[in-house]
């Protein structure tokens, strides 16, 4: 079973457990916040990258409920839960690779939980992606675990199944963003400890469409 399948079927398996200590988004919320400020259109469209069971789009609803969201997941019974506390959203099985299959342009792209699971070329190849599916001043939110790429692997999770989880570096995804005209506007660190009392960094990188 290669990396993305084996993440699926952990996600998969864990939907409920996951959405029970994961849908407080508390500690995202600040710049969750400005990337629904940045976005002065109304009923923007609005693509939830790996939306798992709608955390994150059950957030930005609350601030900006005439948006018009799509979530995508690879997660089958995430996507389940996402439908259930979204009614409004809509939702669609789908690779986070793959965004330009949906045919369509985003005036935001909110990617919140998904490139500790993208590799370097693939986190590159996502802002790629992102960039030309925005239109003009379309916004990018990203976060990721933040540490040298050299120290990605195998790491256990909550559930206590192995994940192949990447760490990403500030230098290289600035750069992918400044190759594609997207002018970042805020960055940020955000640390926290994992459930063995490990600190945990998260990059939080937000930019425009030029």
């Amino acid at each position: 079973m290669d990396k993305t399948q084996a993440a699926i079927a952990v996600f998969d398996k864990n939907a409920q457990r996951y959405q029970e200590q994961f849908m407080d988004t508390g500690l995202y919320q600040d710049s969750f916040d400005l990337f629904c400020d940045h976005i002065k259109k109304s009923e923007a469209t609005i693509l939830d990258v790996a939306c798992g069971p709608g955390n994150i789009t059950q957030y930005l609803l609350l601030k900006r409920p005439d948006w018009h969201i799509t979530g995508i997941d690879l997660a089958p019974n995430m996507l389940a839960l996402a439908g259930v506390n979204n009614p409004a959203a809509i939702f669609h099985l789908l690779d986070a690779r793959a965004i330009r299959s949906l045919n369509r342009q985003w005036d935001g792209i909110m990617c919140g939980f998904c490139l500790p699971y993208l590799s370097r070329e693939e986190a590159v190849q996502f802002i790629n992606d992102a960039a030309d599916t925005l239109y003009q001043h379309g916004v990018l939110y990203l976060s990721t675990m933040e540490d040298d790429y050299s120290r990605s692997g195998l790491q256990t999770s909550g559930s206590g199944e192995q994940l192949y989880m990447y760490y990403h570096e500030e230098g290289y995804l600035r750069e992918a963003l400044k190759q594609h005209n997207m002018n970042i506007i805020h960055t940020c660190r955000l640390c926290y400890p994992d459930k063995n009392g490990k600190e945990i960094t998260d990059r939080v990188i937000i930019a425009v469409k030029q």
